[in-house]
C-alpha cells in the first residue's frame, strides 16, 4: 500500500537532527523518500524493539508475586493457569504494540501445552501476524537445573510430603533430550516463518541447559545461521554458580562452543566483568538491558554506559514486567535514560545512544535487519505520536522535540504505529485485534482455571522459604 505518513517532526534515527514538516512516503512496506511537507501535528520516529520479552500474560500484582527475588519468584509463572496460546500471545503482542513496539523477542520459556508445540507454535504465529508486528519465536531449550542451580535433592528434603510431591510433580518433569530439542527448533521454523516471524533458538540460558544442549545449539547455529538468544548472568547467583563451574570464564566458554557471534544476543548480563564486555563487544554479540524487570525482581543494575563505552551492541527489553505494568515502551526508553545517563558532567548514554538501544539495535536482534532510522530504501517501520498534547505547555517554543518525549512521553501519546507499511495502532487502538475484548476474555479464563492451580499454591511458602536459605547459604555467601 502506497502511503504519504505527514511529520511535523521527524526523528529519522540516532545521530540525526530533529527534521521540521517532513513528509515520509511509503511503499510495499519501506520507505520510498523524505521530503520537505506540511506539518500534521505529529511527531514521528522509528519504532521501538523489545529485544527481550516472553509473551506472558499476568502482571506481578496479579499474582501476588512482587517483592520476590528471581530466584524464588520463576515459581510464581506456575500459578498462571495453562489458557488458549493465541488468546495469550495476541494479548501480549498487542499490549507491546499499543506501547510503541514494532519488533518483539518472544523467548518462549512458558509453554502453554495444551498441545504439542508445533501446533502451539502456530497460533503464536498467528497472533503476532494479525496483531501486525515483527517477532522472532525463541523456541526455548533447557535440560539442567529445574529448581536451583545445583543438585535440588536436598532441597527437597526440607519440604513437608505434601509441598515436596506438589514440587516433584510439577518441576521435575524429565526433559526432552537435547537433540530432539535442537531439531524441533528447525521443526517449527520450517513451519512458521514468514509474514513477520521468524525462529530462533532459545537456551534459557547456561545455568539452565548442558553442555551437550549448548554445543548441539552452537553447531547448529553456525551451519544454519539461525540467530540465538538466551539469558545470561543475570543474577549474582549466577555469576556464582558460573564462576564455580566455568574457571575459564563462562562467556569464554560461549566463545569457545559457538555461542559468541553476531547471530547471539544476551538478556540482562548484569554482572558481565570488562573483560567480558570487551569479548562481546569484539564478537558483535548483541547485550538486551531490561532495567524495568531487573529493578522489580531485585537482580541488579546492569551497567548500560560501561556496556556502550566497551563498544556492545546494546538493545532494550521490557521482560513482561514493565515498570508499571503496563507494557509502555516509551516509559522504558525514557527510564533506562535517567538511570543510565550520566553522573554529573560525566555523560555515559547519549541521547544518539539511547535511541539506537531502544530501536535499531533491538529490531537488529529480533530480525537481524541492519538499518539506521527511517531513510529512503528502509523498512518502513514507525510510531506516530501527538505533537500537539506533547507540546501544548511549552513555555520555550524551541525545545528539541525528542528532549520533550524524554521528558514526558508515554504511551498515551501514541497515535499510530506501523511497521512493515501496515498500520499496527491507529487512532491510538490496536487495529488488528480488538485489545480490551481479548484482555477481558483472558482475565475471565484465567480467574475461571484460578482452581487448578491450588496445589502450587499451597506449596509456594514453603518452596520460598527453602530457596531462600539455599541462596543465602554458604555455597552462594562463601
Amino acid at each position: 500500500m502506497n502511503r504519504t505518513v505527514a511529520a511535523s517532526w521527524l526523528l529519522s534515527g540516532a545521530g540525526r537532527a530533529a527534521a521540521a514538516n517532513q513528509a515520509i512516503a511509503i511503499g510495499d512496506g519501506r520507505i520510498d523518500s523524505v521530503t520537505a511537507g506540511e506539518g500534521s501535528g505529529t511527531l514521528v520516529m522509528p519504532a521501538l524493539g523489545n529485544a527481550h520479552d516472553h509473551a506472558r500474560i499476568a502482571r506481578l500484582s496479579q499474582t501476588g508475586s512482587y517483592d520476590v527475588p528471581l530466584e524464588a519468584w520463576l515459581p510464581y509463572l506456575t500459578l498462571l493457569p495453562a489458557v488458549d496460546p493465541y488468546l495469550s500471545s495476541a494479548v501480549s503482542f498487542a499490549r507491546s504494540a499499543r506501547g510503541g513496539v514494532g519488533s518483539v523477542m518472544a523467548h518462549y520459556t512458558r509453554v502453554q501445552g495444551l498441545t504439542d508445540f508445533p501446533t502451539e507454535a502456530r497460533a503464536v504465529a498467528k497472533a503476532a501476524r494479525d496483531v501486525g508486528i515483527r517477532m522472532a519465536l525463541a523456541v526455548h531449550c533447557r535440560d539442567l537445573n529445574p529448581l536451583v542451580y545445583d543438585p535440588h535433592e536436598k532441597l527437597l528434603a526440607e519440604l513437608s510430603p505434601e509441598a515436596c510431591d506438589c514440587v516433584t510433580r510439577r518441576f521435575l518433569r524429565k526433559p526432552v533430550p537435547a537433540r530432539e530439542q535442537v531439531a524441533m527448533v528447525e521443526a517449527v521454523a520450517r513451519d512458521i516463518e514468514g509474514g513477520g516471524v521468524t525462529v530462533q533458538y532459545g537456551p534459557a540460558g547456561v545455568q539452565w541447559c548442558t553442555d551437550e544442549m549448548l554445543r548441539l545449539i552452537g553447531e547448529a547455529s553456525a551451519a544454519s545461521k539461525r540467530r540465538v538468544h538466551m539469558h545470561l548472568l543475570e543474577t549474582k547467583y549466577q555469576r556464582q554458580w558460573a564462576d564455580r563451574t566455568f574457571p575459564q570464564g563462562i562467556v569464554r566458554y560461549l566463545d569457545e562452543i559457538g555461542l559468541l557471534n553476531d547471530r547471539v544476543s544476551f538478556a540482562h548480563c548484569i554482572y558481565l566483568r570488562p573483560d567480558e564486555m570487551d569479548l562481546i563487544a569484539e564478537r558483535g554479540a548483541t547485550i538486551v538491558v531490561n532495567t524495568s524487570s531487573n529493578f522489580i525482581v531485585s537482580s541488579g543494575l546492569a551497567p548500560l554506559g560501561e556496556f556502550i563505552k566497551r563498544g556492545c551492541r546494546v538493545a532494550m527489553g521490557l521482560d513482561g514486567l514493565a515498570f508499571d505494568e503496563d507494557e509502555d515502551g516509551l516509559r522504558e526508553m525514557r527510564l533506562a535514560y535517567n538511570v543510565h545517563k550520566a553522573s554529573g558532567f560525566d555523560v555515559r548514554v547519549s541521547q544518539a545512544d539511547l535511541l539506537r538501544f531502544a530501536t535499531s539495535n533491538g529490531r537488529f536482534a529480533v530480525t537481524g535487519m541492519k538499518d539506521e532510522g527511517l531513510v529512503p530504501g528502509a523498512p518502513a517501520d514507525l510510531v506516530t505520536l501527538d505533537w500537539k498534547a506533547l507540546s501544548a505547555e511549552l513555555i520555550e517554543p524551541n525545545v528539541p522535540p525528542f528532549e520533550l518525549l524524554l521528558a514526558k512521553g508515554v504511551k498515551q501519546y501514541i497515535t499510530g504505529l506501523i511497521v512493515a507499511g501496515r498500520d499496527v495502532v491507529s487512532n491510538g487502538k490496536v487495529v488488528g485485534v480488538d485489545l480490551p475484548a481479548l484482555e477481558a476474555e483472558l482475565l475471565a479464563m484465567l480467574r475461571a482455571k484460578y482452581s487448578t492451580t491450588a496445589d502450587v499454591r499451597a506449596a509456594m511458602p514453603e518452596l520460598k522459604s527453602v530457596l531462600r536459605k539455599h541462596y543465602t547459604g554458604p555455597l552462594y555467601c562463601a
